[in-house]
């Protein structure tokens, strides 16, 4: 009897008590008050909860069903590349410009000193094919040519077929080849030449997300008849104005001879060795697909034009005193 009445009194006691409280971050997320702060949670216990909770987290608390995402968020999700905007994804890759330009100067020397009578303008064709091949080097093979219509002998002043190979070793980029010049009707000055060429991606040693001056040097040895050297060195920076698609490049080097007897179908009769031009210039290349409104799936138009001066600096060495420039249509896929 007595074991009935203590019994009674717990339950008693029991139904009185008030309920215990639950955590918020318990509660359901559709009853969820914004106006109350959930508990503040120590860094292993809310590391414990977001491995526990499949839902998406932000500040250690699981996203709640009426809780939006701003499109600025670094928890958005980047929409997928549309179809039509791809651009070529594959292992070849093709450069293209076509190039009207006053002159033809190349590393310091003026070709259209050959000329006896007339002028016209230069049509200036470079077309370069890359393989690629990931990680390792990747070949390319190109050719460039002049067509001159003022030129009296040929007006394929020079075809200069070239091969070689690219690699990326950032911050070192490399690049070796062959380069053969070929004259129609002055053969007697074709030529050839093995070239290496070191970039340095200086962006790494200034912590910047782009090039700041991207030194370079390069050698070429002539093999075939002078068995002479020609060195350069160079820097270059872009500035990108990106709500313009357009990207203005300064650009400078120097170019030195040893035992360089023939420079392309001129020769130095006095000297062959010794410091021969210095060059300065700025190019532009505006994006025609913005222009345009053409998807880049079909290639990457530009717009392409470029002013450049450079100094003859020894009297006895083939250079020029010269300014230049042009413009014309460049294309990549």
């Amino acid at each position: 009897m007595h074991l009935w009445w203590v019994s009674a009194a717990v339950l008693c006691l029991i139904g009185h008590q008030a309920p215990a409280a639950r955590p918020q971050w318990a509660a359901d997320d559709a009853q969820a008050s914004p106006a109350v702060a959930a508990p503040a949670l120590l860094p292993d216990e809310a590391a414990m909860l977001a491995a526990l909770d499949p839902r998406p987290q932000l500040d250690g608390r699981p996203i709640l069903a009426d809780e939006v995402v701003s499109d600025e968020s670094i928890y958005a999700v980047a929409p997928p590349t549309p179809e039509e905007e791809r651009i070529n994804n594959g292992g070849v890759y093709l450069d293209l410009d076509l190039i009207y330009s006053d002159k033809y100067v190349y590393r310091g020397v003026n070709h259209d000193d050959v000329v006896a009578h007339g002028n016209s303008l230069n049509l200036l064709i470079d077309g370069k094919m890359t393989f690629d091949f990931g990680k390792y080097p990747h070949p390319f093979v190109g050719v460039f040519t002049n067509i001159f219509d003022a030129d009296p002998l040929s007006r394929f002043q020079e075809i200069r077929p070239y091969v070689g190979l690219d690699w990326n070793l950032r911050p070192f980029l490399l690049e070796a080849g062959n380069i053969t010049y070929i004259y129609p009707q002055r053969e007697d000055f074709d030529a050839n030449e093995a070239y290496g060429k070191i970039t340095i991606d200086d962006s790494l040693l200034f912590r910047t997300e782009q090039p700041i001056l991207s030194p370079y040097v390069l050698g070429a040895y002539e093999y075939q008849r002078n068995q002479g050297w020609y060195l350069e060195a160079g820097v270059r920076h872009d500035f990108p104005i990106r709500d313009l698609d357009l990207v203005l490049t300064v650009q400078a080097d120097v170019g030195y001879i040893l035992r360089l007897r023939q420079q392309f179908v001129f020769i130095n009769d006095v000297q062959d060795t010794g410091w021969q031009h210095a060059e300065v210039g700025l190019s532009a290349s505006y994006s025609l697909n913005t222009l345009l409104n053409l998807s880049r799936r079909y290639g990457e138009f530009t717009l392409k034009g470029y002013m450049f001066y450079s100094d003859r600096l020894n009297r006895n060495i083939t250079a020029n005193d010269v300014f230049w420039g042009g413009g014309g249509i460049g294309f990549k896929y």
